[in-house]
């Protein structure tokens, strides 16, 4: 599995940063750019998203597997990991696997336990698209919208439909694996293991993603973890206030911390 990416500079100590469920790396660009000011910046399109091969298999150790495998063929030996939602329990099961190839962890809203289901109006709208249908966004945006109320979270989930040549649209994700993987993706992290090196858990205080009930599961899998909480701010909280989310995990990161 050889993972889509954009290298953002090659000055500093390596930083790999990891997308959520449906998005890609242009959702980090910004970041991307900002933190490469410091750090030889990785951004990942995980499988089975953005430009990144489909796969059948859709779980928190063999994505953690591709990451490693991107790391060897890249020569980098460990690195920083940055990781939102999905992208943060990716982030996670590496940690917690290959606790040697990880120097500092920042998890972006999101726990090392099972959730509920969310996403289900997500799966329902996304699959009540006709793509043999639709000629413009216009009517893809109208068919989500009858599943999807928030119009920002529509144009985020829309950014994934792409037109080809012949005019046509098509989901640039694998939408059949995800919704068939999504218990695996609502699931924590795999295994016992123990990742005692510095962590930030970085919380919206709007988002219901990281609660009390789950520090307890925190402390025991990163004894090591801190938390900050953006105020105002709701799962998408590196977007909703990016300078802020910048300057925690800049702070975070640099070595006099």
């Amino acid at each position: 599995m050889k993972l889509n990416y954009r290298q953002y500079s090659t000055v500093g100590h390596p930083l790999l940063i990891l997308h959520g469920l449906f998005g890609s790396i242009s959702n980090w660009n910004w970041h991307s750019n900002k933190l490469s000011e410091q750090y030889a910046v990785y951004a990942l399109d995980l499988r089975n998203h953005g430009a990144s091969p489909h796969a059948e298999q859709m779980d928190y150790p063999v994505m953690a597997m591709d990451v490693i495998e991107f790391m060897d063929a890249h020569k980098i030996g460990s690195a920083h990991l940055l990781g939102h939602s999905m992208g943060g329990k990716v982030a996670m099961q590496l940690a917690l696997e290959h606790p040697q190839r990880v120097d500092k962890l920042v998890v972006a809203d999101i726990a090392p336990v099972n959730y509920a289901s969310e996403h289900d109006k997500v799966f329902d709208g996304l699959q009540a698209i006709d793509l043999q249908q639709i000629t413009s966004r216009t009517q893809a945006d109208k068919m989500l919208a009858e599943h999807v109320d928030d119009e920002v979270v529509r144009q985020f989930l829309l950014t994934n439909l792409v037109r080809a040549q012949d005019g046509r649209f098509h989901w640039r994700i694998n939408l059949p694996v995800l919704a068939k993987s999504y218990l695996q993706l609502r699931a924590a992290p795999a295994g016992d293991g123990i990742f005692d090196k510095p962590v930030l858990f970085i919380k919206g205080a709007l988002s219901n993603y990281i609660t009390e009930d789950h520090q307890q599961e925190i402390a025991k899998k990163f004894p090591q973890a801190g938390l900050k909480i953006i105020m105002q701010t709701g799962h998408w909280l590196h977007a909703e206030k990016p300078q802020t989310f910048y300057h925690l995990v800049s702070d975070f990161l640099s070595p006099s911390e």
